[in-house]
């Protein structure tokens, strides 16, 4: 069993848990470079970080920024920040009411298969959403989880985009939970035209508590990742 550092920084600007990232990130890194110049082996640690993002479009290193609808001036009046991120995939919408995971794991203390760890990744959502009686989905060719997938009605409730270097990985999954779904009119979702996005509360037509979901996202994470989460405060 692998443990896993969990931390969650609640409501926190994505420039700002993005840094935060990097810094573990590069201290993981660091870590596995120092083991192979000395000939070492000091166990590199694992994390996980809960956040929730005030309102802000990020663009993955491949994207097109033509996805993005809205000019500078229809963002700033609509309070909402653009970000060009080093993750993959293409333009998403981060904001409250959406459950952020970012895990920034060392794969050589799992897999070194990133598709798996996609995979993975999905199905800790898959298995979170069956407790709501929901049957996420993956879809071919696009990342992420969905519902009804290959009928008309194919609406994304996750989406899913990664960086990794050396086999760590960071960025990862933000889940609709409460999130207002207006959001995502001013953009073309990860660069799929002709598909909607959902969110928890809208398919359940009730409110949600996301302590709850966080906690059943934990209880499949560990059991699909074979971990054991240790709290940070």
């Amino acid at each position: 069993m692998q443990h896993i550092q969990l931390q969650d920084i609640g409501l926190t600007n994505y420039k700002d848990a993005w840094d935060y990232q990097n810094i573990i990130f590069q201290k993981i890194i660091d870590l596995k470079l120092e083991n192979r110049n000395n000939n070492t082996a000091i166990p590199t640690p694992n994390y996980f970080i809960f956040t929730e993002h005030p309102h802000v479009y990020t663009l993955g290193k491949s994207g097109d920024v033509n996805n993005l609808l809205l000019s500078e001036v229809q963002l700033q009046e609509k309070g909402i920040t653009f970000f060009k991120s080093n993750r993959g995939g293409d333009i998403t919408y981060h904001g409250p009411g959406q459950i952020v995971g970012y895990p920034i794991l060392d794969l050589d203390n799992f897999f070194t298969d990133i598709h798996k760890f996609m995979r993975n990744l999905e199905e800790v959502i898959i298995l979170t959403l069956v407790e709501y009686n929901l049957k996420g989905e993956r879809s071919e060719g696009e990342t992420g989880v969905w519902l009804d997938v290959g009928t008309p009605f194919a609406r994304k409730i996750c989406a899913l985009g990664v960086r990794t270097s050396r086999w760590v990985t960071m960025h990862g999954f933000a889940l609709n939970v409460s999130t207002n779904l207006g959001y995502f009119d001013h953009i073309i979702p990860c660069g799929i035209r002709g598909k909607a996005v959902t969110s928890l509360e809208v398919e359940l037509n009730k409110k949600v508590d996301i302590a709850e979901v966080k906690l059943k996202i934990k209880k499949h994470f560990s059991a699909v990742f074979k971990s054991e989460f240790v709290e940070l405060v």
